[in-house]
């Protein structure tokens, strides 16, 4: 197979959670233009139909239906119509979360279950209901992020535990199920890239953490899709458990 050819997702269908806004939007993108039929997720229901006409743009077809990745009976129903619809599962990316930046001593037991049930939780249901469903294989991304691996300056106890546990699950789900069933387990671990959750960060925040981007600057949302693309295709059949910084250089310094 020519090397270009492996990163192509031709008869592929994926499944991206979060799909709504932001990096689950460029994902389903990425996932499209790369050949793949994409299932989109998320709470607010509403907002798919602007992802739904991204990947119907490029060509490929589009299922969207309300997803709540914290609740374990929305994300098998939600993987059964993905098969219904699109006939199969080859790919889940993993990307609904939730960000928090709560003082520890103030944080209550609800705010930080809140996180733990979307952000892992989740993550987990997800990976349990679309490997059961991936006949011939298939590869997950766990999309993580810099905080499961590093701190900057914020409280985040809740967002940076769940995160790190990804990395975890990660490892864990590539060891049980690549040999076993040929589905390879990775995460991703991106840095700033903008989203809704930096637009949320204080005033300065970013552009004091950008000090420490070896690049010199955020990312674009692009490339963290052709990160994606390259971890689900068959360029990385040989790679799994693995986490994947996409940060800059954002964690070496």
């Amino acid at each position: 197979m020519p090397v270009l050819d492996r990163f192509r997702l031709d008869g592929k269908v994926a499944i991206v959670t979060g799909a709504s806004s932001g990096l689950g939007v460029a994902f389903a993108r990425g996932l499209a233009e790369a050949g793949a039929d994409v299932a989109v997720g998320a709470r607010r229901v509403e907002r798919l139909e602007d992802t739904r006409a991204l990947v119907e743009a490029a060509g490929r077809r589009a299922f969207a239906e309300r997803l709540d990745v914290a609740d374990p009976d929305s994300c098998a129903a939600f993987v059964e119509a993905t098969v219904a619809a699109l006939g199969r599962v080859d790919v889940l990316v993993n990307n609904a979360g939730v960000g928090t930046a709560v003082p520890a001593l103030r944080e209550s037991p609800e705010d930080f279950r809140r996180v733990v049930d979307i952000n892992l939780n989740g993550c987990y249901w997800m990976a349990q209901r679309a490997a059961a469903a991936m006949r011939d294989g298939g590869a997950i991304v766990n999309v993580a992020s810099v905080l499961g691996l590093t701190t900057a300056g914020l409280p985040q106890a809740a967002y940076s535990a769940t995160k790190a546990a990804l990395i975890g699950l990660t490892r864990d789900l590539a060891q049980q199920w690549t040999g076993r069933r040929g589905i390879r387990v990775n995460a991703l671990a991106p840095g700033w890239f903008a989203s809704e959750m930096t637009d949320e960060l204080p005033d300065g925040y970013l552009e004091k953490q950008g000090q420490r981007i070896v690049a010199g600057r955020i990312g674009d949302p692009e490339e963290l899709a052709a990160a994606l693309v390259f971890l689900v295709s068959d360029a990385a059949g040989y790679v799994t458990g693995q986490t994947l910084a996409v940060d800059g250089g954002f964690t070496i310094t």
